[in-house]
């Protein structure tokens, strides 16, 4: 019990020094993203290796509780379903605004980039982000099939392990709309879970 409890202090005093929050407890397995959708629910791995920073905002936002009933509100079949704006795509909030869903994000600063090798294949979560590279918020797409054009140029930091028969089920937008869905489906609520 005393080792234990040194070992949690130097863990602790270690973790203050290098500037990083000590979990309060910790958890066995790994962090998953969990969406319940009209559809099903979807399973999405996140990965703190590919990209640490992004995965905690991640993890944050759905503590909060902010990605519950946000609208996918850019869907392209073939390519990729977007949900995320916390600001303005979260139904029932004072804030909701079907015609800027896309442009918001949190109340947090925004996260820099954590380009990695993961390419971009059928089920792979990627942030999404302004032209700057360095402005990815709250927005996050989920990849219908190949779109290994994106390498590179978005950070990769999850990926659907089961459930990506509720996302293909997700009401598209019209491609000449680029994708805006106007009568759109949404998360009807995000946790997190380990596994």
């Amino acid at each position: 019990m005393i080792t234990f409890s040194r070992r949690l202090f130097g863990g602790l005093a270690l973790a203050a020094m290098v500037g990083v929050a000590a979990p309060a407890v910790a958890q066995d397995g790994k962090a998953h993203l969990i969406l319940t959708l009209e559809a099903g629910t979807v399973d999405i791995e996140l990965l703190p290796g590919l990209a640490p920073l992004h995965v905690e905002r991640i993890m944050t936002l759905a503590e909060q509780g902010a990605y519950d009933n946000v609208v996918f509100h850019r869907v392209i079949d073939g390519f990729m379903a977007q949900t995320g704006d916390v600001q303005f795509g979260k139904e029932g909030a004072e804030g909701f605004n079907l015609q800027r869903a896309g442009m918001g994000g949190s109340d947090l600063p925004d996260v820099k980039a954590e380009f990695n090798s993961e390419s971009f294949q059928r089920g792979v979560v990627g942030a999404a982000r302004s032209q700057d590279p360095n402005s990815f918020n709250s927005q996050f797409f989920i990849t219908y099939a190949d779109a290994s054009f994106l390498d590179g140029q978005y950070t990769v930091f999850g990926k659907v392990v089961s459930g990506m028969e509720a996302v293909d089920a997700l009401e598209k937008g019209p491609q000449s709309q680029n994708g805006a869905v106007a009568n759109p489906d949404k998360i009807i609520s995000a946790v997190i879970e380990y596994k």
